[in-house]
């Protein structure tokens, strides 16, 4: 069930990344509903991504709080 949540969320992440706004939002729902190995595996996808979309670098800050 959890690695549904975590897939789901990449999903999300990736539909919404057009806007940096929404997508810091969704970042940061779900830094807090995601277990911490999957935190984990989030930042490395996130990274890639934001490789991908420079404007999405702002959202990266949730990740180290």
């Amino acid at each position: 069930m959890a690695r549904a949540m975590f897939d789901y969320t990449k999903i999300i992440l990736d539909k919404v990344s057009f806007d940096a706004n929404l997508f810091c939002k969704e970042v940061q729902k779900a830094i807090s509903r995601l277990l911490p190995h999957e935190v984990e595996e989030l930042k490395i996808w996130l990274e890639a991504l934001t490789k991908q979309n420079p404007e999405l670098n702002q959202c990266l800050i949730y990740l180290n709080s």
